[in-house]
């Protein structure tokens, strides 16, 4: 399938350590895939910058809580708005805390500033309970079954 309008990247996924806490950067489209995130949690990342020119109403904005809460991870997702030939972009701009919590969100046709304080020690925290720890339960030998199903996939 060719792409008319986007070109994937060709970089791999980096966290940024900037002293006061560590960066991860997604861009766009790349909000539709947990893999991403997951990476870029595991790398260190307090919080994924995710500038975007969304088009599909809403659904990016409904997917964000879920990605800081399954990643403990702070998420800015700045999105455009306004209209470009045939695409209109939805605006909407949020910013989530590791809870899954909107702390912020802009308005889906105004330019916007938004601020919000946060409390790093929250992503930085991965237990869920006492007794089950986001990245230590995880069972990554089971994790190639991923790859075997794109491949069948395909």
């Amino acid at each position: 399938m060719r792409k008319i309008f986007f070109s994937p990247g060709n970089t791999d996924y980096s966290v940024y350590d900037i002293g006061i806490c560590k960066i991860g950067m997604l861009i766009c489209f790349d909000w539709v895939f947990p893999e991403a995130w997951r990476i870029l949690a595991l790398k260190g990342a307090d919080i994924i910058c995710h500038p975007s020119n969304i088009v599909l109403p809403g659904l990016c904005q409904k997917t964000i809580p879920g990605h800081s809460i399954c990643n403990r991870i702070f998420v800015v997702t700045a999105n455009r708005i306004g209209t470009e030939g045939n695409l209109t972009f939805t605006g909407s701009s949020i910013i989530c805390d590791p809870r899954g919590d909107i702390l912020t969100q802009a308005s889906n046709n105004q330019e916007e500033v938004m601020i919000s304080d946060i409390d790093l020690s929250l992503a930085r925290d991965k237990s869920i309970t006492s007794r089950n720890n986001l990245f230590l339960d995880r069972r990554p030998d089971k994790y190639l079954d991923i790859a075997k199903a794109v491949e069948e996939s395909v």
